[in-house]
């Protein structure tokens, strides 16, 4: 009987472990010595097992004793692979198995502990007291009366209460206090201190000027400085008087003269480089601004409460603005209907006119003013002018 080739014997001389499996494939056992032959006949299988072999045979596959050719090579096979598996299947026990491992997730069981709020149906039971805590702590001390508590909070409250309120309202009260008593026109002329060499050149130079001084000397105009009545924590909110009022800006507050009917208004100021729109040239969006705040302060005191909002404004740009140069606001009323007022003006270059020099007129302006409803009742943050 012939044996395909491909078939192999197994075979170890210590008799140590066998296995033999007729529907499973072999395993694959530790052996100490191994010794592998092809097989071509049934005979040496007969005689190793004689002689105390552990017989391991090894072949394609699980099925391959059923689907062998000749009958007679079964037995010959499977009868002594039983007999190995008979006679050493009890040696499977002695094989050192690995110890198992340990698990993913442990469940721990912490101590529970009682409370001496909780509520619950079982006695309390301590365990012995060790030799740390024989000792017992001392009583707390007894709570104070309810009223007493609250007496402290009240007063902790309060004092917190009154030490932020001084903190923070004694600006506010200041503020408060300077809307309630404004300086007079007077004193705004002596408000304001150059704090550089060329703010005082520029200052001096609008006061000595020949135009100021013969609206100095004219009685029906009275000279001010109204951005200064405005409380100077107030003064960075306000664009002219604050924002736009500055060095190479609106170098020094605006020095203005008015009429007490409100019929004429004159005001000088010095425009800086760090106005410009297009280079060197002042831009326009700030002229229309000082023409409508000057032309709104020349109708104010002909109206009844003395302020009023801009209805309409029309700008007429006709000279380029050059920066770093002396200007004149001129304005007139020219009508005024119960809470309406009409008012025109124009914005010039400061000349001497005692010289024969004839100003440059930049832009001129007509606006429409209206005095709000509510007008009586409105804050006024600057006050008519008065000596």
């Amino acid at each position: 009987m012939s044996v395909p080739s491909s078939w192999l014997l197994q075979f170890n001389h210590t008799n140590s472990i066998g296995t033999c499996n007729r529907t499973k494939e072999p395993r694959q056992m530790a052996i100490p010595k191994v010794v592998r032959a092809p097989l071509t006949s049934p005979q040496p299988l007969r005689r190793l097992n004689h002689l105390g072999f552990t017989i391991v045979l090894v072949v394609p596959s699980p099925s391959f004793m059923y689907t062998a050719r000749s009958p007679a090579a079964r037995p010959a096979f499977c009868g002594n692979a039983v007999l190995g598996r008979m006679n050493f299947l009890p040696l499977r026990n002695s094989v050192i198995k690995p110890p198992p491992a340990p698990p993913l997730f442990r469940r721990i069981q912490f101590p529970q502990r009682r409370f001496r709020g909780t509520i619950t149906s079982e006695p309390l039971t301590s365990a012995a007291p060790n030799a740390e805590q024989s000792t017992q702590s001392p009583p707390s001390p007894p709570k104070k009366a309810l009223w007493v508590r609250a007496s402290t909070v009240l007063a902790l409250t309060l004092l917190t209460f009154g030490i932020g309120f001084t903190m923070t309202a004694a600006q506010a009260l200041e503020t408060l206090n300077d809307f309630r008593k404004p300086p007079t026109d007077a004193e705004t002329l002596t408000l304001f201190t150059p704090d550089s060499e060329e703010l005082a050149e520029i200052e001096q130079h609008i006061l000595v000027h020949p135009l100021t001084q013969s609206l100095i000397e004219d009685p029906k105009y009275i000279p001010s400085r109204p951005h200064l009545k405005i409380p100077p924590k107030l003064r960075p909110h306000n664009l002219t008087g604050g924002t736009l009022l500055g060095q190479d800006k609106i170098a020094v507050p605006p020095l203005q003269f008015s009429t007490e009917d409100g019929s004429t208004f004159v005001s000088l100021q010095y425009l800086g480089s760090a106005l410009c729109g297009h280079p060197g040239i002042v831009h326009g969006g700030l002229l229309a601004t000082i023409l409508d705040e000057g032309l709104g302060r020349c109708c104010f005191p002909a109206l009844p409460n003395k302020v009023a909002v801009t209805a309409s404004l029309k700008i007429d740009y006709r000279k380029p603005c050059l920066a770093s140069q002396y200007v004149v606001l001129r304005a007139e009323t020219t009508k005024v209907e119960g809470r309406k007022a009409w008012v025109k003006g124009r914005l010039e270059t400061l000349v001497d006119e005692s010289k024969g020099e004839k100003p440059d007129v930049l832009v001129e302006a007509e606006a429409l003013f209206i005095e709000p409803k509510q007008a009586a009742t409105m804050t006024r943050v600057y006050h008519s002018p008065s000596r």
